[in-house]
């Protein structure tokens, strides 16, 4: 299977996977106002499993070094197994929160906001299972990027003069899909040997552990995202019948969101075997520096601010990109 040998390309595909956890979103705003978050999710877990079979089923069975993709499934133990599904199940329960929240407040909140939680958490929960990288200069970068999500939180508060009550509503469901996202990237960790290229026996390899972690997202799904269609946190219930009514334009995009975020996430697993769960999962997680640029100069949501909130935004991105620079200089 491919795997990176250099700390450089892994940081390349770090950046790779924070472009596409920053810009799936996209794809729900592409998908039409009028069609429902909801109904969008149906197939965009359907993108991350397919994608997880097609990188599987190449890069994940070619070269000399490791498992190959179907011999890596069928030497799994089932604790393993369990540990990377319980991980889809965990980061789709985060993520649905995270997009209801993105449905109410807009990319440029719900992602600094929600993300940010899940990236100081999540790069604090994963150095305590496997430290790797210079710890003060790892946790100099972690605190500018907390200070960058402050500063954005800051930026909304002044900027946003009406909907109160939908805004507030917006951010306590990004914090809660922070929390929840910050615990799932170390169950699927776990799932893994530490060494890619002679992984131990019963553990699961990069390719593996995406594609039980996709099986995780699809089958909860079943039951989350029902209880959403059901139960909505905005507007009328919806069945399945309002799904079948998207065209296939609108059916396509859900997939490609799908896919764009797995790509994400499969090269972040791969660049662990080189830069460490933290500072990989860190990296990828700057994700919310590119949301919050789509959010702010192609979505428009800042759109008529004060020069007092534009300047808040401009050292939100400073601290941001500080913040992660230290993160790359830390595993060097």
């Amino acid at each position: 299977m491919f795997i990176p040998q250099t700390y450089s390309l892994a940081v390349i595909l770090c950046i790779i996977t924070m472009l596409c956890w920053g810009s799936w979103g996209n794809t729900q705003k592409l998908a039409g106002k009028t069609w429902r978050f909801e109904l969008f999710y149906w197939d965009y877990v359907l993108g991350i499993l397919i994608f997880s079979l097609l990188l599987g089923f190449t890069l994940g069975s070619i070269g000399e070094d490791g498992r190959s993709f179907i011999p890596d499934i069928s030497q799994a133990k089932a604790g393993n197994i369990l540990n990377a599904f319980l991980g889809g199940v965990i980061f789709n329960a985060s993520n649905i929160l995270l997009v209801a929240a993105m449905a109410i407040a807009g990319m440029a909140v719900a992602f600094p906001v929600g993300v940010g939680i899940a990236l100081a958490l999540g790069v604090i929960i994963n150095y305590i299972f496997t430290p790797k990288g210079d710890p003060v200069i790892l946790f100099a970068g972690l605190a500018l990027i907390v200070v960058a999500i402050i500063i954005d939180a800051i930026a909304y508060k002044k900027h946003s003069t009406t909907m109160q009550r939908v805004s507030r509503k917006g951010i306590l469901l990004s914090v809660a899909a922070g929390v929840l996202m910050s615990l799932f990237y170390r169950f699927v960790a776990s799932s893994m040997a530490t060494d890619f290229v002679t992984p131990e026996a019963g553990k699961l390899t990069p390719y593996s552990a995406v594609f039980f972690f996709a099986i995780g997202v699809v089958v909860s799904n079943f039951l989350f995202n029902y209880l959403l269609m059901k139960k909505p946190i905005e507007g009328e219930p919806l069945s399945f019948n309002d799904y079948r009514k998207g065209s296939a334009r609108v059916h396509l995009t859900g997939i490609l969101g799908g896919i764009i975020w797995n790509t994400g996430m499969s090269m972040s697993i791969l660049a662990a075997g080189k830069a460490g769960f933290a500072i990989s999962y860190g990296l990828g997680q700057g994700a919310t520096l590119i949301a919050a640029l789509w959010g702010v100069f192609i979505w428009k949501e800042f759109k008529g601010a004060n020069k007092t909130v534009n300047r808040l935004i401009l050292f939100m991105f400073v601290a941001y990109l500080a913040g992660l620079a230290l993160l790359v200089y830390a595993g060097a």
